[in-house]
């Protein structure tokens, strides 16, 4: 992209972000379409993370452990920003290559009101062809307001089958559109979206009401739900890629979908679309086949225990209202966060019985 490109602020909460943080920033800094600043927001970190973004010219900002949640710790980040364009990333991304940004944020500024079945006007603006490739594939949607964009997720090379072909499921090579369209069918799943790496402009981010806050969790499928509620689009760009993947045990499985059920289960906005219409159980199908085709039947076994964990730390998540608050707590993968959120619910409650009282 040319001088007259928009600026980019990449915002990037951090704890003890480790070895290979360096990289990360090496990595956004020599892309073809570099960012107009880093913006690091650390939580107290007790190695050298601070120091290592201011050496390598990041901003940074600090914020308390005990006041962090995914929600208004980035939020905070990005009122501070100065670009005209957010992108969100973590600290255990690594980019793919040195085109992430610009294939990320081709969306947003060519994919607004362009008719979906004459993608050749894109070719005309666009020096890639990911945003035609997107629009053409949309399913004959007459126009497009693209809102939102994320990057697909590679596997590092030490990820687990299993880990492999979760990545390759929920983020696969074909470009899409997600929209208002699309809920019936898929439910939860047509509001998918990640801060792992994602982009919007700091207009509409703002124009949205910014993250939601407190969170313990989803942020990004939140803020991409009320934008598709709203009548605007997401787009999924594979050609934006970067590394990503967790090797997660299987209590680790259990916590994170418990805090995935749980933040669900508080987003009023969210309940009526909770159902997946099977695509959880479609997703598990198709990944025996996969580990069957590549002769690693043997994870099967391993595979229908993390799924079972999955689903049990989701359903049990979904009503942890009738659970015990020190068993919510042990149950969460994100305990710290949980304490915030309660405390700042208590807050809230204990405000409402005093205007009532008056």
């Amino acid at each position: 992209m040319g001088a007259d490109a928009p600026q980019v602020s990449v915002i990037i909460p951090t704890l003890n972000a480790g070895p290979n943080f360096e990289e990360l920033l090496q990595r956004l800094q020599e892309q073809s379409c570099p960012p107009h600043e880093i913006i690091v927001i650390d939580s107290e970190s007790t190695d050298e993370t601070p120091q290592i973004a201011k050496a390598m010219g990041a901003r940074v900002l600090e914020v308390k452990r005990s006041q962090f949640d995914h929600g208004g710790t980035r939020n905070r980040a990005a009122e501070a920003a100065k670009g005209q364009i957010l992108m969100f990333m973590t600290q255990d991304a690594m980019p793919g290559n040195e085109h992430l940004i610009k294939e990320l944020i081709a969306p947003l500024l060519f994919g607004p009101n362009i008719s979906a079945t004459a993608p050749d006007k894109l070719f005309v603006n666009v020096e890639n062809k990911l945003e035609a490739d997107i629009l053409d594939k949309a399913n004959g949607q007459t126009s497009t307001t693209v809102a939102m964009s994320y990057a697909r997720q590679l596997p590092y090379p030490d990820a687990t089958p299993i880990e492999k072909l979760a990545r390759e499921s929920s983020y696969p090579q074909t470009p899409r559109i997600q929209s208002f369209e699309d809920v019936e069918k898929l439910g939860l799943k047509a509001f998918l979206c990640s801060n792992v790496c994602s982009a919007i402009t700091k207009e509409m981010f703002l124009k949205m009401g910014k993250f939601q806050e407190p969170v313990i969790f989803n942020e990004d499928l939140f803020m991409s739900a009320k934008l598709i509620l709203s009548g605007y689009r997401i787009a999924y760009c594979p050609e934006a890629k970067v590394i990503h993947s967790h090797n997660y045990s299987i209590k680790q499985q259990f916590k994170r979908f418990f805090d995935n059920g749980l933040s669900l289960s508080l987003n009023p906005m969210i309940r009526p679309y909770r159902s997946v219409g099977g695509a959880g159980s479609r997703m598990v199908l198709d990944q025996m086949k996969g580990l069957w085709r590549q002769n690693k039947a043997f994870h099967i076994p391993r595979l229908i225990a993390e799924s079972g964990a999955k689903w049990l730390g989701f359903k049990l998540g979904n009503y942890h209202h009738r659970l015990p608050n020190g068993l919510v707590k042990r149950f969460s993968m994100h305990q710290g966060i949980w304490q915030h959120i309660s405390s700042i619910s208590g807050q809230t409650e204990q405000a409402k019985s005093k205007a009532l009282d008056q």
